[in-house]
């Protein structure tokens, strides 16, 4: 079961890289900044949003874990 953020926290959540805004992916278990290209899962509803742990737009979109 993916358990998603609220809308009003997505509005105020911005990438720690490049302080953009992030948006949620397809399927609401991640965050997407598509200015780094990175993406930030969302572990039981709180996004992790360090860069050390996000992993590269192109592995997620490729089904890569």
């Amino acid at each position: 079961m993916t358990q998603t953020i609220s809308r009003q926290l997505l509005e105020i959540l911005a990438c720690p890289k490049c302080k953009e805004a992030v948006e949620l992916g397809p399927e609401g278990d991640v965050l997407i900044c598509k200015r780094c290209q990175l993406v930030y899962e969302i572990r039981q509803g709180i996004p992790i949003m360090l860069v050390d742990e996000a992993r590269p737009l192109d592995e997620y979109l490729n089904g890569e874990k």
